[in-house]
């Protein structure tokens, strides 16, 4: 019944199969990919023609994540997968950005990727199985896909690269790299470092690319046997109408382009491309004839721009191919924020504020390896009005998030170990003005808010977009790139990093690929951009505030025996309530003994640190402690005075004078200093009055 292909080969110390012809056979291409005991089902559909009027190739790619694979069920009400969690958003950019430009010149067919985990081995990270199947089932899929490509995860571990290492070897690596491309060049790159030099990871891309080929060569193989007959696609031949558009606006584009500013520059070309449709689109054209004719002037505002960076340098806005924007860089821009600031870097400005948080405001994250906790938050939002246009608000996209991520992982590393700076921390990104790389605005404005907030980072981080033109042999790298030039060039490469070495790095190449030597010169130049840029941030701030923000909460951290924290809490939580209730402060309790106390009134913290200390510690002979008289008896007057610990003050010891009645001294309820004097031979404890001043609490000079 099935007409089952199958490939299977060892890589990385471990099988990976790919299987088509068993499972989803009505799909155009349909890939079961196990890697370990981590398998994936890739699926591609794409349409048979384009929608009329379509202007934009619609491809989807839907990474989703089946909590069965990991034999758990859904937490919360219905039991049921609900909206993508933000680690199936990021892989399914992380894939969509590599395969993107592999599609035939000018094919629009709606395309959907989708990827479901059905098992986890909680060992295999399922992104790089879900790239490596989306591959495969676009390349069995007939359509007019240029690939097939390989990803690879590469580690850094005792100065050796590791390929794919497990998700616990992981946490001792310096670097997670992700690396995708073809079997001749890097398509795309995302990755977190330790401060890792621009050698180190270079290396570790070119690493990659060496360790992916075996898969793409075994999914030439499976295609060899199972690949649909390709789609026929042929881009159309608009060569003469490229030549009218030229002739008509040529002159006005190249006019637009000596225009620095961006505002006054996009209306020229407006008016450049309104000219166009009102000479050359015919009486009810349809709407793929407007389209056309609007890639044309496209087309040609590439040629243009790309032309005088290739032939002298020259730039949309004047600079040369490694000047930086003039930076303004300002902290404490709000008055009641923890930490605040204002990055503006040329026509882009992020406004990052700061605001820290206790245990209470941990996120929990529900995976597929577990529930863990986030202390550290990121979250980046871009309004329409940041490039001067009016749309829909609503929640975070793709984009959003993706950004907002890169930045996290750019910052990140230089982040105070929680278990020394016990906050838990989220940075709000409001980019208020773009025109090229607000991600990298976003990295530079969190480090320096946080530093208002006076968290302690190793060292501030900046971040700086690259970009590149390519014609043949023909290069430049570009440094700061505009929103324009990002548009009409050939890459997006993003680099953040403290003056020690590179944080973060992303990268995304809109042509084939690129080569070493290309990646070796962006990251050089990328390199000094950035440490201008650390130059500049310097200017409002070169390291934290020494003390937290005047609103910002106070946490203090203290260790008991953990056979005392029943004692704390108390039966049903009885004590650590009416701890919270009469001293106003958080109180945290893991299960190590750890206790995190918070409030912004440091009186608070102090209360309630002296009464968990009443429980688990023990009073020592010689000291003096306040109490609360609870009893007067015939022979004395029984005193609170350690938390829940009660002693008696003989009648003798009440005052100096002979006391005929303890009552004559003191009732209950009244306040009073004792200090310890010892224990009888019960094990009772006895306490004295009369050896304190009863108005200062100081010992009492004895004759």
């Amino acid at each position: 019944m099935f007409d089952t292909q199958r490939v299977e080969i060892e890589w990385g110390g471990r099988p990976l199969i790919m299987e088509t012809g068993r499972v989803a056979r009505q799909a155009d291409g349909a890939v079961m990919i196990t890697y370990g005991e981590t398998t994936i089902l890739a699926t591609a559909v794409s349409a048979r023609s384009a929608k009329p009027g379509q202007d934009f190739f619609p491809l989807t790619v839907n990474y989703q994540e089946k909590t069965y694979a990991a034999g758990k069920i859904p937490g919360g009400f219905f039991k049921r997968e609900g909206r993508p969690a933000e680690k199936e958003t990021l892989t399914s950019r992380l894939i969509d950005r590599p395969i993107r430009p592999l599609f035939a010149d000018g094919y629009k067919n709606e395309t959907q990727i989708v990827l479901t985990v059905l098992s986890h081995d909680l060992e295999n990270d399922p992104d790089i199985v879900a790239l490596v199947g989306a591959s495969a089932a676009l390349t069995i899929s007939g359509v007019p896909f240029m690939g097939p490509i390989g990803g690879a995860r590469v580690g850094y571990i005792d100065g050796e690269y590791m390929l794919n290492p497990p998700l616990d070897v992981m946490e001792d690596s310096k670097l997670d790299l992700v690396v995708a491309g073809t079997n001749d060049a890097v398509l795309m790159v995302e990755s977190e470092a330790q401060e890792l030099s621009e050698e180190i990871m270079l290396g570790a891309v070119m690493f990659g690319h060496r360790e992916f080929q075996p898969v793409i060569e075994a999914i030439i193989q499976l295609a060899e046997k199972a690949a649909k007959a390709p789609r026929n696609h042929t881009a159309a031949d608009h060569s003469e109408l490229y030549a009218k558009v030229k002739d008509l606006v040529e002159a006005d584009l190249n006019a637009a382009y000596d225009i620095q500013e961006k505002e006054p520059r996009r209306d020229a070309i407006s008016d450049a491309k309104s000219k166009v449709m009102e000479e050359l689109l015919a009486e009810g054209a349809s709407p793929d004839d407007k389209n056309i004719l609007g890639d044309q002037v496209k087309k040609l505002e590439s040629n243009i721009v790309r032309g005088r960076i290739l032939k002298d340098g020259s730039r949309i806005d004047g600079r040369d191919t490694k000047t930086v924007r003039q930076i303004v860089a300002e902290v404490g821009t709000l008055p009641r924020a923890h930490g605040s600031s204002l990055f503006t870097r040329g026509e882009t400005q992020a406004l990052v504020v700061a605001t820290l948080g206790t245990a209470d405001d941990e996120q929990f994250i529900d995976a597929l390896t577990g529930t863990y906790k986030e202390q550290f938050m990121l979250h980046y939002n871009f309004p329409p009005y940041s490039v001067g246009e009016a749309g829909r608000m609503g929640t975070p996209g793709r984009r959003e998030i993706g950004h907002g991520k890169l930045a996290w992982r750019a910052v990140n590393p230089v982040r105070p170990p929680h278990h020394e700076f016990p906050y838990t921390l989220r940075l709000v990104s409001e980019i208020t003005e773009s025109n090229g790389s607000s991600s990298m605005a976003t990295v530079c404005g969190t480090s320096l808010a946080l530093m208002d907030a006076g968290v302690p980072l190793r060292r501030p981080v900046a971040g700086i977009a690259m970009g590149l033109i390519k014609e043949g042999d023909d290069f430049a790298v570009l440094s700061d790139i505009l929103g324009d030039e990002d548009h009409l060039g050939d890459m997006d490469f993003k680099v953040a990093g403290s003056e020690e070495g590179i944080t973060a790095l992303q990268m995304d190449i809109k042509i084939d690929g690129i080569t070493e030597e290309i990646m070796k010169i962006a990251l050089a130049q990328a390199k000094d951009g950035r440490e201008h840029i650390l130059g500049e941030m310097s200017k409002a701030l070169t390291e934290s505030r020494p003390e937290l923000g005047e609103f910002a909460p106070r946490i203090e951290q203290l260790k008991i025996p953990v056979d005392k924290i029943r004692e704390v809490i108390g039966t049903g939580g009885k004590v650590i309530r009416e701890i919270v209730e009469k001293t106003g402060a958080k109180v945290n309790i893991e299960d190590d003994g750890t206790i995190k106390i918070a409030s912004s009134d440091g009186k608070s913290i102090e209360a309630a640190i002296a009464w968990i200390r009443s429980i688990t510690d023990d009073p020592e002979v010689g000291h003096i402690y306040q109490g609360t008289v609870v009893k007067a008896v015939d022979f004395g007057a029984f005193v609170n005075f350690f938390g829940a610990k009660d002693g008696l003050v003989h009648i003798s010891q009440l005052a100096n004078e002979r006391v005929a009645k303890t009552t004559d001294v003191v009732k209950e309820g009244d306040k009073v200093w004792v200090k310890l004097m010892g224990f009888d031979d019960r094990g009772k404890v006895r306490l004295s009055m009369k050896v304190v001043d009863q108005e200062t609490g100081k010992e009492i000079e004895q004759d």
